[in-house]
């Protein structure tokens, strides 16, 4: 296996960004060529209390915009292209990716992560009928807040010898992360027959099960430094492959889903 140097991740960057670059082009021009695609546009509503007189008060559902699914598909896709360009492209970015690195710290993958995986759930979210705008803001920070926590991880433990890191961020990193999904699952199988659950609903929350829990194993591995792992850039290449894969698959099972009944 060759060995994980500043130069590799520069290369290894470089090329991963260009992977989710075309696969962000592939799904932006079926978004726009393809019309089952481009004319599915879930409604995002609001929901308010209003006073009727003599009646009291009651719940109003106004339609407030529909959201472009399949654009927005190829947007975390872009994201986090751009994201590998910064930290492999320009000089100044990349001396500052790799000083962090050599501190134990990413802060272009948290901020990325923040943003990318936060639009990835919305649309998942919205896939399984989660379409008021209040759950929607609320499930999109607490992913956010999730990756956040990442960060303040790394900050928090860099330079720090096994014994002695501080498992809290993490902890509360995982329980922030956690509620949005259990949100989707109630929507997802709260009233349905599990045996009439379309193939793309159980591909989706497999696949999420699997690489939701690869994340944070990676992580563990890293601050438990477990052989290859006790090399900060060795985690670092499973932070990317594993970003590829899992944004790669849901990107096309979430796609695809959406010419399912």
């Amino acid at each position: 296996m060759q060995e994980i140097t500043y130069p590799y991740l520069r290369r290894f960057n470089l090329i991963m960004g260009g992977v989710h670059f075309v696969q962000g082009l592939m799904m932006f021009i079926l978004s726009l060529a393809w019309s089952n695609i481009r004319d599915f546009r879930p409604p995002v509503f609001s929901n308010f209390l209003t006073y009727e007189e003599g009646v009291g008060l009651i719940n109003e559902t106004q339609e407030i915009f529909t959201m472009p699914f399949g654009i927005l598909v190829s947007l975390f896709l872009f994201m986090s292209a751009i994201a590998h360009f910064i930290i492999s492209i320009p000089e100044q970015t990349n001396e500052i990716y790799n000083k962090d690195l050599e501190q134990g710290i990413n802060k272009f993958r948290w901020y990325e992560y923040s943003l990318s995986s936060s639009l990835m759930i919305i649309l998942i979210a919205l896939l399984f009928g989660v379409n008021d705008i209040g759950a929607l803001i609320l499930i999109f920070f607490l992913n956010a807040s999730m990756n956040l926590f990442g960060l303040l991880m790394e900050k928090m433990n860099k330079g720090k010898e096994k014994r002695d890191v501080c498992w809290l961020p993490f902890i509360f990193g995982s329980i922030a992360g956690i509620i949005p999904w259990v949100v989707v699952l109630m929507f997802a199988f709260g009233n349905s027959d599990p045996g009439e659950v379309p193939w793309f609903v159980w591909a989706i929350v497999g696949t999420y099960f699997v690489f939701f829990n690869l994340f944070p194993i990676n992580m563990v591995l890293q601050y438990l430094k477990v052989g290859k792992w006790s090399n900060y850039l060795y985690g670092e290449r499973g932070y990317i492959v594993l970003s590829l894969l899992a944004k790669s698959v849901l990107a096309w099972l979430v796609l695809f889903g959406v010419m399912q009944p």
